[in-house]
């Protein structure tokens, strides 16, 4: 499926004084995917590490030689002009986030592209950000109209953005079909891709319960278990709050009695990471 933020990183890649980019956005967006498509579309050879559990990438930015060992890490030769550095989950790794500057100020133009889930997360623990060294892109699930690029092609779309009023009206039926489609599948690329590949909505239904399971191991993982209980309460009430009519954030929808002040941290903690 085709990503519109591609046009954004061949821009990037165009442009003679590109710092290292940052893309945003929540798990299981397409981050690692669509940086892994730019790379082969657009490089001789991709250098990609994963910084979850990677020890040796923990130690490897203490030492002044950051090339050689991702060269060792990853088994690829890098080169200035045609290899692409990735650097995946981020946020696992604090310091590879801040040597982001190393390479904005290398004279050699190393093309780096970091990718994050929870930065939003790692900012506000004061973790030391490369301010005026990056360039930020933010990825969000797929919109209708990727969505109805990869479910019907070019032509279809291209009638829905043509401003002819007969032309639109002759494909209502279809348009007004494929967007409740999507209502139900929704932007998470694996749900698109599962129903894509089957045209039925459970299998895009499993996708969506183990993207939202992963979301809620996520809530245990980064956060302490009393605020975690909150984070919890916060996002189990979020369907709630969509099926009322006062589209305002209340408190006591999460729980009776609740106030601002017990629950503000956990709404902003998943504010801060996109969900």
């Amino acid at each position: 499926m085709e990503r519109f933020l591609m046009r954004d990183l061949e821009a990037w890649r165009e442009n003679p004084h590109r710092k290292p980019l940052i893309i945003n956005g929540a798990r299981q967006v397409g981050k690692t995917w669509l940086i892994k498509e730019f790379g082969k579309r657009h490089y001789e050879s991709v250098a990609y590490v994963n910084m979850d559990n990677n020890a040796a990438m923990r130690e490897l930015f203490d030492t002044d030689v950051l090339i050689a060992g991702l060269q060792l890490q990853t088994g690829v030769t890098i080169e200035p002009d045609s290899t692409l550095i990735v650097f995946d989950e981020v946020q696992e790794n604090p310091k590879a986030l801040t040597a982001l500057k190393y390479f904005d100020e290398d004279p050699r133009g190393f093309s780096v592209v970091a990718a994050g889930s929870l930065l939003g997360i790692l900012l506000q623990s004061g973790t030391g950000f490369p301010v005026g060294k990056v360039e930020t892109l933010d990825l969000y699930p797929l919109s209708f109209e990727e969505f109805a690029l990869a479910a019907e092609g070019e032509q279809l779309l291209a009638s829905l953005q043509n401003p002819n009023p007969a032309l639109i009206q002759a494909f209502k039926s279809r348009a007004i079909a494929l967007l409740k489609t999507y209502y139900f599948v929704g932007g998470m690329p694996e749900a698109v891709s599962a129903f894509l590949d089957s045209r039925s909505y459970d299998d895009a239904r499993a996708v969506q319960k183990r993207v939202l399971a992963d979301y809620e191991r996520d809530f245990s993982k980064h956060i302490a278990p009393r605020e975690a209980e909150r984070v919890f309460a916060v996002w189990d009430s979020v369907v709630a709050h969509l099926s009322q009519e006062n589209k305002k954030f209340i408190y006591k929808v999460v729980k009776e009695g609740a106030r601002a002040r017990e629950y503000e941290d956990a709404l902003q903690w998943l504010v801060d990471a996109r969900l």
